[in-house]
């Protein structure tokens, strides 16, 4: 049985891990938002965020806004939060979140990209009671190859995938899209 002090100890790895993270982005691109946020979650939910940090510096996996020259934007229906979000998800051990971000592209939307780099790089700051700690959450941005799309998501959460010239009311994270097209000029 664990203890709360192990909750601590997880929490500080958990920051360490995405630190690491988060240098080796900036390292490596440059040019990229950064929009903070904060999640209030319930221990059990710090518990499964923090040690996702821990394995890969990010609570919640790597994405791909994905851009047709129009301006039009790549979203998929994610059935589990009832919302359009961008492709993206899980990261497997020993995988690089641009791969992670590529290989949920395929399965949730059917489509390769072209990777340009990163568009955001944003700090997720995760609390619980007197719990804290963070990660990072990597959105890359690419060019289609092929615009057909067909979802083949094995996790079963996306349920369509869709091109939107006007993101729709119910698209999570939509302010962050706004900006980032805001910033681009197709």
């Amino acid at each position: 049985m664990t203890t709360l002090d192990d909750l601590w100890f997880l929490a500080d790895e958990a920051s360490q891990c995405a630190e690491q993270a988060y240098h080796a982005l900036k390292s490596k691109y440059a040019g990229f938002m950064e929009r903070p946020r904060t999640r209030r979650v319930s221990r059990r939910r710090f518990r499964t965020l923090a040690n996702r940090v821990k394995a890969t510096g990010a609570p919640y996996g790597a994405h791909t806004i994905v851009y047709r020259p129009s301006g039009e934007l790549l979203l998929v229906r994610h059935e589990g939060v009832d919302k359009w979000v961008l492709p993206g998800g899980g990261i497997a051990e020993g995988e690089a979140f641009r791969e992670a971000a590529a290989r949920e592209l395929r399965e949730e939307a059917g489509i390769a990209a072209e990777y340009e780099g990163l568009a955001m790089a944003n700090r997720v700051d995760i609390e619980c009671d007197d719990y804290r700690t963070w990660g990072v959450l990597p959105v890359f941005v690419a060019r289609p190859s092929s615009t057909d799309l067909s979802v083949d998501d094995p996790d079963g959460e996306i349920s369509d995938a869709r091109w939107f010239a006007e993101l729709p009311p119910d698209t999570r994270d939509r302010e962050d899209l706004l900006a980032w097209r805001a910033r681009r000029s197709f």
